[in-house]
């Protein structure tokens, strides 16, 4: 039951893990370029060319990001303006995250906006009679006008062509808009951008494609793949699973305990039978690795039986869904063999370690 149990939630909860990282394999790229130090990467005509002769590069996204302050109907938010050129289409999935509208046309003054950035301002899409305003601070130095703080800001109007649906975190934080239209807005020249996105070919190694673009970008950029781009998610949620494998652990700690309490009961027991043992000139170690021998298969063989229903129990699971999130999502479960690896392990571990306390009962005084 033990290794029942441990099995069940460490598959649901790598379900979980699964489940909750989906967003990576559509939001994020494959690589991501950005600058080592300051807000923005000198990529030149040659860079680019250089760039897309790599043979490992599918393809490759030109950024433009900036916090911006968003206002509309006296509601005001501040988000990320992300400024994309037309082929971030073809480096991550647009299709399965547009949730209502479409994709923006460039040099049309149109965004497309985060469902949480709707929610909050009230915001219809193609409603040409309120615009949503996009104000970002002017480049330069001095202080501002308090008469007119206006004056230090940057304003532009555009129309939400549509809106996508992520996850909760990243639907409230950016807006998606033409390279160029952030980059006017920025008032950014054309050799300057805030990050590279990268596709790579299937099959590609990494650690080359990382070589072959520090030679392009000489000691400038960081390179991040996909969970580096994640790294705070993917540090919590495997702080979490080690600490679900660490509590059931003792959960099964405690139940061996029940094991040791067996074995010594049976010590108790069979001890005329030790006795007769003993005279016919079985040592007490020998003795002690018969109930040994006993305890450990109790607990091996327990563990296994305990696991083969586990994984009876998740497959249910994932082929019928009984047990639902929502009445339309099933509770996600994965079934991978290194949780049963896991599992058959520390069963085996805390079984021998289980069956050598109780065997060592087995002393002078109880055959005397």
């Amino acid at each position: 039951m033990g290794a029942f149990s441990l099995f069940i939630v460490l598959s649901g909860f790598s379900g979980l893990k699964d489940f909750s990282l989906q967003f990576t394999t559509v939001f994020d790229s494959d690589l991501k370029i950005i600058p080592e130090r300051g807000k923005t990467i000198e990529f030149s005509a040659a860079q680019k060319q250089q760039l897309k002769s790599l043979q490992g590069i599918e393809t490759f996204s030109e950024i433009i990001e900036e916090r911006i302050f968003l206002h509309y109907k006296g509601k005001n938010h501040i988000a990320y303006i992300k400024g994309v050129d037309s082929q971030y289409g073809k480096v991550t999935q647009l299709d399965s995250i547009i949730y209502f509208g479409t994709w923006f046309e460039p040099r049309q003054f149109e965004v497309v906006v985060g469902y949480s950035i709707i929610a909050k301002l009230s915001m219809g899409v193609r409603d040409y009679s309120d615009l949503l305003e996009i104000y970002v601070p002017r480049p330069g130095t001095g202080q501002i006008n308090i008469l007119d703080p206006t004056q230090a800001f940057k304003k532009e109007s555009v129309v939400v062509s549509g809106v996508y649906q992520v996850n909760e975190d990243l639907d409230g934080k950016y807006v998606f808009s033409d390279i160029d239209f952030a980059r006017n807005l920025l008032s950014l020249d054309t050799t300057k951008i805030s990050s590279l996105e990268i596709k790579l070919v299937p099959g590609t190694s990494e650690k080359e494609a990382r070589a072959e673009l520090e030679k392009i970008f000489p000691g400038q950029i960081q390179i991040k793949n996909r969970i580096q781009q994640n790294d705070a998610l993917y540090k919590m949620l495997n702080t979490e699973n080690i600490a679900v494998y660490l509590i059931f652990t003792l959960v099964l700690i405690i139940a061996l305990f029940n094991v040791i309490g067996s074995i010594i009961m049976m010590i108790l027991d069979k001890q005329k039978n030790i006795k007769t043992l003993h005279s016919m000139g079985a040592s007490l170690t020998e003795i002690r690795q018969i109930f040994f021998l006993q305890g450990t298969l109790m607990t091996v063989l327990g563990g296994l039986l305990g696991i083969l229903i586990g994984i009876l129990a998740v497959w249910i699971q994932l082929q019928y869904g009984i047990i639902n999130i929502t009445t339309t999502l099933p509770y996600p479960v994965s079934l991978t063999a290194i949780n049963g690896f896991i599992v058959f392990g520390t069963i085996s571990i805390l079984g021998i370690i289980a069956s050598w306390i109780a065997a060592s009962r087995v002393r002078e005084k109880l055959v005397a």
